[in-house]
């Protein structure tokens, strides 16, 4: 991994930065709507209640991470991993974005690193992830820290024009 560009840092989001979160989600629904699993359209209508509840919900958990990076304190990056109450060996990491001129520095290698560690720590046996199916930057990043593919490439949803592929990485020292 790349050292992180200087006056970057990966943090916990705190849960009074539900509308430093708001912002960024929305940027990133709006840059790279293929990415997720949500849109800008759904998102920008939650009242500030939602956004509000839902940071706290996930600062407060034990088995949810919301992650952002900072340059300079200015957001630049994030990512949400939780352990579903279904399968409590496997972390999952949502919401993984960059703004686009901070890509290519270190930052979403550096978000990776905190969401594997946190699985890590949390006892989790195996992290996942969807991710847009092609030869991108994303999934050579996923593939160097040891992801692997589940399955073959297919639509994310119905409808979907692109291609969604489910990686796994296994984590050592826990039980596969």
């Amino acid at each position: 991994m790349r050292p992180l560009p200087p006056g970057a840092v990966v943090r916990t989001f705190l849960p009074h930065e539900w509308r430093t979160y708001r912002a960024i989600r929305l940027e990133a629904l709006a840059e790279s709507p293929a990415a997720f699993g949500s849109t800008l359209a759904r998102e920008s209508n939650f009242a500030e209640t939602e956004w509000e509840s839902r940071l706290s919900r996930g600062c407060s958990s034990a088995t949810e991470r919301p992650l952002i990076a900072e340059v300079g304190n200015k957001p630049v990056g994030l990512a949400w991993a939780r352990i579903e109450s279904t399968d409590r060996a496997v972390a999952n990491l949502y919401q993984m974005w960059v703004s686009p001129e901070f890509r290519g520095r270190g930052i979403g290698g550096a978000l990776l690193s905190a969401a594997i560690e946190w699985a890590r720590l949390a006892g989790a046996e195996a992290v996942e992830l969807g991710v847009t199916f092609g030869d991108t930057p994303s999934i050579r990043m996923y593939t160097r820290a040891g992801f692997e593919p589940l399955g073959q490439p297919a639509p994310p949803y119905p409808g979907a024009q692109f291609l969604g592929l489910r990686m796994r990485l296994v984590l050592s020292g826990n039980a596969a």
